[in-house]
């Protein structure tokens, strides 16, 4: 090899290995920051529906023969009532929730966890609209807080989860950052929420991934969401909310005190001192 050669073939290794060292040096990517607004539901004002994901199993639809009418439409509201024709959910599910709605087209007032004051459950918190969700984040925590009556979650940043979770209404969440990405496992969830707008039952055994970045050159919040329980689905399914920034101001809110009780939503009463 000619003295050229080998000079070139060493300022080369040189090269690369300053490269290489430069490429190292590189600071990690800093996570992505949604606490500098509160996210509104984009979704509330499209009848709340949820958008599947390409590929996911089906969702639930609105039964046609009682077509849905959303608030503020110029005729009288409906509720959600499910098709229960969707093969992708186990038939004890869709007794349940047939029950459920030959009684809400009787008459009962349709469950929702926003009208009876009681927590929604994943992803039901997904789902919240009218006010918005703020983000805390923090090196170990993110703490989310939807401003309607300061529903709160904790997710655990970079820990497993507990080998039992204690059964709970919000579960237990763990989750990490992937690039421009908030990913988070919940598990533990009790039975006494419901999965979506048709008030779908679930088991213990829902497992749920969310998926939170930022688009739209950061002007909606994107969260995608796996849902998983074997004993009310053949599959999982995925779906997709979409949240944009919002300069509403975290006002605090009591529903229980603010619903007047003009109607029997079902809202936890404290009727004795529980300390």
């Amino acid at each position: 090899m000619s003295k050229l050669g080998s000079r070139h073939l060493l300022l080369t290794g040189c090269a690369l290995s300053v490269l290489t060292l430069s490429a190292a040096a590189q600071p990690a990517a800093s996570p992505p920051d949604f606490s500098t607004t509160g996210w509104l539901n984009e979704n509330t004002f499209h009848g709340g529906e949820l958008l599947p994901v390409p590929g996911s199993p089906p969702l639930f639809q609105q039964d046609p023969a009682h077509p849905f009418v959303p608030n503020n439409a110029g005729r009288q509201p409906t509720y959600r009532i499910a098709d229960l024709s969707n093969p992708n959910v186990k038939q004890w599910a869709k007794d349940v929730m047939k029950k459920d709605n030959d009684e809400v087209l009787a008459g009962k007032i349709a469950f929702t966890a926003r009208s009876s004051c009681k927590p929604a459950g994943v992803p039901g918190f997904d789902q919240f609209g009218f006010q918005p969700i703020f983000f805390l984040q923090a090196p170990k925590e993110v703490t989310m807080i939807y401003s309607g009556d300061q529903q709160v979650r904790h997710v655990y940043l970079n820990v497993p989860h507990s080998a039992k979770p204690a059964s709970s209404w919000y579960g237990e969440s763990v989750g990490h950052y992937e690039g421009d990405t908030l990913v988070i496992d919940t598990i533990g969830l009790n039975t006494e929420t419901v999965v979506d707008n048709y008030r779908t039952p679930h088991t213990e055994k829902l497992h749920v991934v969310e998926r939170w970045k930022m688009i739209d050159d950061a002007k909606t919040l994107e969260v995608t969401f796996k849902v998983d329980d074997p004993e009310t689905y053949n599959e999982a399914w995925s779906a997709v909310q979409h949240f944009r920034r919002s300069d509403q101001p975290m006002l605090e809110e009591v529903c229980a005190e603010g619903n007047f009780m003009l109607f029997d939503y079902g809202i936890p009463v404290a009727n004795k001192p529980d300390f």
